[in-house]
């Protein structure tokens, strides 16, 4: 972030100037930070403002008071949990001096430093901060809209679209055929499909052991895709069928009332119809101007401050965050950086330098689990990938197992306790 940047954008400095640390802290102490978005990334961010300075006054604006986590949501479709077990309320934000408001909102005014909610109220603030998740790119493939959706759930917002696809599991005939369609671009959770996967064989493999699953994906690799083809030889064989996009994978076209899902290599037929499709940050992004003509939302790297829009903030699945995945772990960490950023800001400090980290824990089965943990740091404006650890003497090839799903379970634990104040 360049210095001269730094200076013109505080809170602080437009309504105080910088005549000194005892007027810094005085704005510090009264400021407003606003958080549009109550996903993990906002939550994570207003609950770590409020460690950080007590005396901000933090909002956190959402139009839900009940939020279902999509990490530990396959378990929900593979019969391993039920939608009660990851799903949170407001209360333990509340609890902690945030200021939750449920409601839409309508429109951001960035030079006046104002929302307006669905219904006209209007919320002022000093720092505005913005985790407005994804948003689902309907009509691709062909056909594939919301009332699609009801037939063909894609389950990539947790919530009704998990229990719609647990259900059209648990009824269909045992030797089914389950698609999963896989899109091509940056999305959530990149490895959650072959994890779905995963989990929906072991449930079938008890229950419907002649039913198959097959994953038509609009891609020629995916994460991990070593582990998980050996996970499935071993645990599942023959059950999983995996079609790259050259051989035929890229869905093109869906036709919901017959089940039928189109690609290059013709039609087919099928029980259940996972259907993801791309996505781009959620639709206040790109109304508030916050998002690029390529879709996403450009950030500054220590700051999380919008390169579009002044004394905005993006966060989470929605910003450019360089070599960083869209994980609830990665928008955590954006969200205590964002956090400390801020803070600093406000007292009239330069921003810290940024370290950052992210891991995925993908279910292969109930005591089965690999980890795919990364770190990150900031230099000259990006966000750049750590190389690799070197390998302990005599330590085995990393895989899967017991110890993952064990550790698998102690983070979704910890993280709903960063981003929400509950345990699971």
């Amino acid at each position: 972030m360049k210095r001269r940047h730094f200076l013109a954008s505080g809170a602080f400095a437009a309504a105080y100037g910088l005549a000194g640390f005892g007027r810094c802290a005085h704005a510090a102490a009264r400021a407003r930070v606003l958080i549009v978005g109550a996903g993990f990334a906002g939550s994570a961010c207003a609950l770590r403002l409020r460690e950080l300075n007590p005396a901000l006054e933090v909002s956190l604006i959402d139009a839900h008071e009940r939020y279902v986590t999509c990490p530990m949501s396959n378990e929900v479709i593979g019969g391993l949990r039920d939608i009660a077990s990851i799903s949170v309320t407001r209360g333990d934000l509340r609890r902690a001096g945030v200021n939750v408001i449920i409601g839409r909102v309508a429109s951001i005014d960035a030079p006046r430093r104002a929302v307006r909610l669905d219904g006209g109220r209007q919320i002022a603030f000093d720092r505005l901060i913005v985790a407005p998740g994804i948003r689902l790119l309907w009509d691709k493939p062909q056909g594939y809209d919301a009332h699609a959706a009801l037939k063909m759930p894609h389950a990539w917002q947790a919530g009704e679209q998990t229990l719609i696809l647990a259900r059209q599991l648990r009824s269909m005939d045992d030797g089914g055929v389950v698609a999963i369609s896989v899109p091509s671009g940056l999305m959530r959770c990149p490895p959650a499909p072959y994890e779905r996967a995963s989990l929906m064989a072991h449930y079938l493999r008890s229950n419907k052991p002649r039913s198959k699953i097959l994953i038509f994906d609009a891609n020629n690799r995916f994460p991990k895709q070593d582990v998980f083809a050996a996970a499935w030889a071993r645990l599942y064989p023959g059950m999983i069928e995996w079609i790259a996009s050259t051989e035929g994978g890229c869905v093109v076209r869906v036709e919901p009332k017959t089940m039928t899902l189109v690609t290059a290599g013709g039609a087919h037929r099928v029980a259940v119809a996972n259907v993801i499709p791309p996505q781009a940050p959620g639709r206040l992004a790109p109304q508030a101007g916050l998002a690029s003509d390529h879709g996403w939302c450009p950030i500054e790297p220590l700051t999380f401050e919008s390169t579009l829009v002044r004394n905005v903030h993006v966060i989470g699945d929605a910003c450019i965050a360089g070599a960083m995945p869209k994980t609830a772990s990665a928008a955590c960490s954006q969200a205590r950086q964002c956090a400390r950023a801020i803070v600093e800001m406000l007292a009239g400090r330069e921003p810290s330098k940024a370290a950052y980290v992210s891991v995925c824990y993908s279910m292969l089965a109930p005591a089965a689990a690999l980890a795919i943990p990364a770190r990150f740091h900031e230099s000259d404006g990006h966000i750049l990938r750590d190389g690799p650890p070197a390998p302990a003497a005599g330590s085995a090839r990393p895989g899967y197992g017991p110890d993952q799903a064990a550790e698998a379970a102690r983070w979704y634990r910890d993280i709903r306790t960063e981003a929400f104040g509950s345990h699971a």
